[in-house]
């Protein structure tokens, strides 16, 4: 409220007192005239105008102020979407990266792993003995294994496990059959030998297992 708008509040109070008065004694010297009942009336009115006035400034702030706040509501909402969007595209584009290094390093285990694999088949003549040809494929060995187990720690630190698939039945989701056998001791659809081991990456298949696999029929 205004002192404007106080002030008049107050010859009103001022004007109802002196009436009061004037109803229960008789005018006396000294006191004070009361206010002009029109005037007073005239500015009462003029008053209510005015806060008609500012009341529907008031509203038409607020109304301003709540289409401004949806507007900034709306405003942030496509900002986060658009946000979430460039995030799950980095997102995809890094794990494709991720996926392609994982595949390349696969392939490097399929190599020392095929490499131990010769080595703990290599049986050495008498005459490599004496050179020594037996030790120095041990310790070939030795470091393709450590080297190995290096490598599976790598793996499996980015999610990546060994789909296990010898002996399992076939499952076409997780394996590829390049071959096939025909072993009377074993179940027909049962996996009977791996030709190159699967992987999965987080509970999916980055690379199915290739397997041969028993068939009876």
């Amino acid at each position: 409220m205004n002192p404007q708008q106080q002030a008049l509040l107050a010859r009103l109070a001022s004007y109802l007192e002196q009436q009061d008065q004037a109803d229960t004694a008789a005018p006396t010297a000294g006191v004070a005239e009361a206010p002009d009942l029109f005037t007073l009336l005239s500015e009462l009115a003029a008053l209510r105008n005015e806060v008609k006035i500012e009341s529907r400034q008031v509203k038409a702030a607020l109304d301003q102020f709540g289409e401004l706040f949806d507007l900034l509501r709306d405003a942030h909402r496509r900002l986060q979407d658009d946000l979430d969007r460039q995030r799950e595209r980095a997102a995809a584009e890094r794990r494709a990266a991720e996926q392609e290094l994982l595949l390349e390093l696969l392939e490097l285990r399929d190599r020392l792993q095929a490499g131990q694999d010769q080595a703990a088949r290599y049986r050495p003549g008498w005459l490599a003995r004496r050179g020594g040809a037996d030790r120095f494929v041990a310790a070939m060995a030795d470091g393709m294994s450590m080297n190995l187990d290096r490598l599976d720690a790598l793996l499996a630190g980015r999610g990546v496990t060994l789909v296990e698939a010898l002996g399992q039945a076939f499952d076409p989701h997780s394996m590829q059959a390049v071959d096939t056998a025909r072993e009377t001791d074993q179940p027909d659809g049962r996996v009977v030998a791996v030709a190159r081991a699967g992987f999965r990456r987080d509970g999916r298949v980055l690379r199915p297992a290739e397997v041969i696999v028993n068939q009876l029929a």
